[in-house]
């Protein structure tokens, strides 16, 4: 197997490569705390996880303006959306919702393992995904829901998860395991365990995919991003970042991956073809966003009151 190609590191541009666009204000949210958000294209909103005030918030992406705060959704810890569905997990109940986009209904509420975190939803195959982080009481586990069946099933996880993507065809599971630091790899629907992948970077958090380059991108908590061949597993990649990451997206309109990094607050932008690291300081506290295709990234700062909207163009 080759190693991974340790890229030289690039010098950081000075001049920003993300346009601010504005602020789009959420009530209550100065100093607040926010966790992660998602971007539905059928509605076209973006639902944002309001950790310390147990609610979900709705931004209209087309009219730039908050338009809702969906109440009892005790301390939901993100949101993910597929063709007008929304689940989210809420880790002060553990439980997690299924939810209409356009009506805010809810169409089901289910018993989750302790501290559910990361997510998927993929609503072509009526499955629920939820990585639960555990307690004192009971270790992490994942869980699979089928969304018209009220059916559930689970599998003990080898260390605390963080988030998750699935693949092109919903066949397969990409989950960030902190320590060891670790992709995991589970089929679905049946959650079989395929492969552990390693990274050579403490504390996998961030996770997003390129379906079209099969590439895997892990923001890791000890300050690298780490690009993995999908069908493989082999390390292809490794870029130094700027701080301990969370949220992270890949942009396939412009072929970029943005790292969300709370403190000091900013936005680490790489291009996996080039090398290119640049920089767009945000907010302290700034560690949750949502991409909204092809050019927008919603950044959820505190420090700003609501959303700072850039442009990646």
């Amino acid at each position: 197997m080759v190693g991974p190609q340790l890229q030289p590191e690039p010098p950081v541009r000075n001049h920003a490569p993300l346009r601010s666009v504005g602020v789009i204000e959420i009530p209550d949210a100065r100093d607040s705390e926010f966790d992660h958000a998602a971007f539905d294209p059928k509605t076209r909103r973006v639902f944002i996880a309001h950790t310390a005030r147990n609610c979900v918030e709705v931004i209209d992406h087309d009219s730039r303006r908050h338009i809702a705060t969906l109440p009892d959704f005790p301390g939901v810890a993100g949101a993910v959306a597929d063709d007008g569905a929304i689940l989210t997990t809420n880790r002060g109940a553990a439980t997690i919702t299924w939810m209409d986009a356009a009506t805010y209904k809810i169409k089901g509420v289910f018993p989750s393992g302790p501290r559910p975190n990361g997510a998927a939803i993929v609503k072509r195959k009526g499955i629920g995904i939820a990585a639960c982080i555990g307690d004192a009481h009971q270790g992490p586990v994942l869980q699979i829901i089928h969304l018209n069946e009220v059916a559930q099933r689970s599998i003990d996880l080898p260390g605390r998860p963080r988030w998750c993507v699935t693949d092109a065809a919903a066949g397969r599971l990409f989950l960030c395991i902190r320590e060891p630091s670790m992709i995991l790899v589970v089929g679905l629907p049946d959650l079989r365990s395929l492969a552990q992948w390693r990274l050579p970077s403490g504390g996998a958090h961030g996770l997003d995919i390129d379906h079209a380059r099969q590439r895997l991108y892990a923001a890791c908590d000890a300050g690298d991003l780490v690009e993995v061949d999908s069908r493989s597993g082999e390390v292809t990649n490794v870029w130094p970042i700027a701080g301990v990451p969370d949220v992270t997206f890949f942009n396939p309109a412009t072929g970029r991956v943005h790292v969300a990094i709370g403190e000091p607050g900013l936005i680490e932008t790489i291009d996996p073809r080039t090398g290119e690291r640049l920089q767009t300081v945000t907010g302290a506290g700034a560690h949750t966003t949502a991409l909204v295709p092809p050019d927008r990234l919603y950044v959820i700062s505190p420090a700003h009151g609501g959303v700072l909207v850039l442009a990646d163009a």
